[in-house]
């Protein structure tokens, strides 16, 4: 979305730029986001980490639903030892939202597949690689609020 003659900026998950904040310790680089982010200011943030989890972490997956289960409370988020970290990736959406808020974000470019930054599908909750419909607990409260969301492309 332009404001002005200017392109808004973009929240991006900031593994996919390169920082070293995934549950493993590593990024996601993905190099060809280059060309869809030219010209544009990127927000890079890790939900995750701003809700307080270190890196490397446990990971985790989405219990009972996806992100917008989870804020309505019929949904959780469990690391692989089964120990609940909900609010951890609650209070990551939030600030988030108020980041994408903040700096003028109209749209977002988020990693595939992840609990936090899912935006089309996510793990079922059971460890085994299968995955699902639906949105991380971090792709849902933005979409709620307007802000158009999408898995980046190639990873």
């Amino acid at each position: 979305m332009e404001t002005g003659t200017e392109p808004s900026p973009v929240l991006v998950s900031a593994c996919l730029r390169g920082v070293p904040c995934r549950y493993d310790g590593r990024d996601k680089r993905v190099e060809a986001l280059g060309e869809l982010l030219a010209g544009r200011r990127v927000v890079a943030f890790c939900p995750e980490q701003a809700g307080g989890l270190p890196t490397p972490r446990r990971a985790a997956e989405l219990r009972g639903g996806d992100g917008h289960g989870v804020l309505d409370g019929s949904a959780r988020v469990v690391d692989d030892t089964g120990s609940d970290v909900t609010a951890a990736f609650v209070a990551g959406a939030a600030r988030a939202l108020a980041t994408a808020r903040r700096t003028g974000c109209a749209d977002a470019v988020l990693m595939p597949r992840s609990p936090s930054c899912g935006a089309g599908e996510v793990h079922d909750g059971t460890f085994g690689g299968t995955l699902v419909p639906g949105e991380g607990v971090t792709a849902a409260p933005l979409k709620r609020h307007g802000i158009a969301v999408r898995e980046a492309p190639g990873v």
